[in-house]
């Protein structure tokens, strides 16, 4: 059995292995990473050599680390790197190379479109319906979008978001709110089948579908770097953050807000939880602790969305894709029923 781990930021981890009376076997580590003493990987593979096949990632990794030798320096990879590959090869894992993938880029919609489109692409992937898809939205008016399990009273102060034109939804992922201001950020969603985080912690899954955006973002001279659980960053502050959402049928949503500007005022007068964290450093600290594209590189918003899909389509040789009439209406139906009604918008007062 053969596994694969890119890790983000890293190096590749290669593991090849047997399995015998539902032991671990033969097992030999390779890479393109940095590891001193040259003694150590004798006994990483040794350390591996004979576990369960049931072992999860965090036992792997542990096992490592408890065989390395006083001093050991491992550059571009982890102990936990080497369990996630094991991970892989026994759950013969597939690649980003393994897709058939899609970028979408399409019209300007509604807030509650565009989440009721995240649900209904992401079963449509996790249905064998649709390809595996990257979708960088486009919105008609400014909105806070909470997590799933915020509460509405405790994020958005309405009559802020009233002063300064946001509507307020909720989405299906976790995590906290984003102040989707018009022109201000970027948003992309990838659509996958489970298979392509098998074998990963929820954790890793996060730094490995954000990786292609952290090279695009290299790309573009800024020193991006992941963050757990679910930012991306760069030496001077926040880029963006992160979250998913996985469905019974084997959909795995990630989507990740970028940003592209940012008006700290406005942020601690539309949204309360940003008006407690600053309170005790000034309104201004709302843009500080953010560190916008636009200050960064000075390009149009429309310049980096395009050189995001380039990166994208490098990595993975994604065509050009368009979402269909039928999942349109699926999507519409989806924000009468749901994303629009009192209901789901106050399901967590």
């Amino acid at each position: 059995m053969h596994g694969e781990y890119k890790v983000p930021g890293g190096k590749l981890v290669v593991v090849d292995l047997e399995v015998e009376d539902g032991l671990i076997r033969d097992f030999r580590l390779a890479g393109d990473f940095f590891l001193e003493p040259d003694t150590a990987l004798d006994a990483i593979n040794a350390a591996v050599e004979g576990m369960p096949v049931e072992a999860d990632s965090a036992t792997i990794a542990a096992a490592v680390r408890a065989a390395l030798p006083d001093g050991a320096q491992l550059l571009g990879f982890s102990p936990e790197a080497v369990g996630t590959a094991v991970r892989r090869a026994l759950v013969t894992a597939p690649g980003w190379s393994d897709f058939d993938w899609e970028v979408v880029h399409e019209k300007a919609v509604s807030p509650r479109m565009n989440l009721a489109l995240d649900e209904v692409l992401t079963a449509r992937v996790g249905e064998g319906r649709r390809r595996p898809t990257l979708r960088i939205w486009e919105w008609d008016e400014s909105a806070v979008v909470i997590g799933s399990f915020q509460s509405y009273r405790n994020e958005v102060d309405p009559d802020g978001a009233v002063k300064h034109g946001f509507d307020v939804v909720r989405r299906i992922s976790g995590g906290g709110a984003m102040m989707m201001a018009a022109g201000q950020i970027i948003t992309y969603s990838l659509y996958v089948p489970a298979s392509l985080v098998q074998g990963m912690t929820f954790a890793d899954s996060y730094a490995f579908l954000d990786d292609w955006v952290l090279q695009a973002l290299r790309s573009l001279g800024i020193e991006a770097t992941y963050q757990p659980l679910n930012d991306i960053a760069s030496p001077t502050g926040k880029i963006g953050g992160a979250a998913q959402k996985r469905l019974a049928n084997g959909g795995v949503l990630h989507h990740a807000t970028i940003s592209y500007d940012i008006d700290g005022q406005m942020m601690t007068e539309v949204l309360r939880i940003g008006r407690e964290k600053l309170s005790d450093k000034g309104t201004t600290s709302a843009a500080k602790r953010v560190d916008p594209l636009r200050t960064q590189t000075g390009m149009e918003r429309s310049e980096i969305i395009e050189r995001f899909k380039s990166t994208f389509r490098a990595l993975t040789g994604a065509e050009d894709g368009a979402i269909s009439d039928d999942e349109y209406a699926a999507a519409e139906q989806l924000v009468q029923s749901k994303f629009a009604t009192d209901a789901w918008l106050h399901r967590v007062p």
